[in-house]
């Protein structure tokens, strides 16, 4: 019962996902330059780089999803961008 209540209160700290991709590469940039700036006490890396691999994975999935209309616009085939 315990680890339900700490899942719980994890959840609560835990900020809300960006509303789109723009703001996630944004949030995500922002969090590598204080990791790479190496000025963030333990606890706040590790929790940064969770955060990090929240946004990965929101920013990947969104592209994924982008990707897939292209192909469905382009009748089933990912066409390559041209380069004019």
């Amino acid at each position: 019962m315990a680890r339900t209540a700490k899942s719980t209160a994890a959840t609560a700290d835990t900020p809300p996902m960006p509303a789109n991709y723009e703001e996630a590469l944004a949030e995500l940039e922002q969090l590598v330059g204080k990791m790479e700036a190496g000025a963030l006490p333990l606890d706040q890396l590790l929790a940064s780089y969770q955060r990090g691999a929240q946004l990965l994975q929101f920013c990947r999935t969104r592209l994924e999803a982008v990707e897939a209309q292209v192909k469905l616009l382009e009748d089933g085939q990912l066409k390559p961008w041209d380069a004019a």
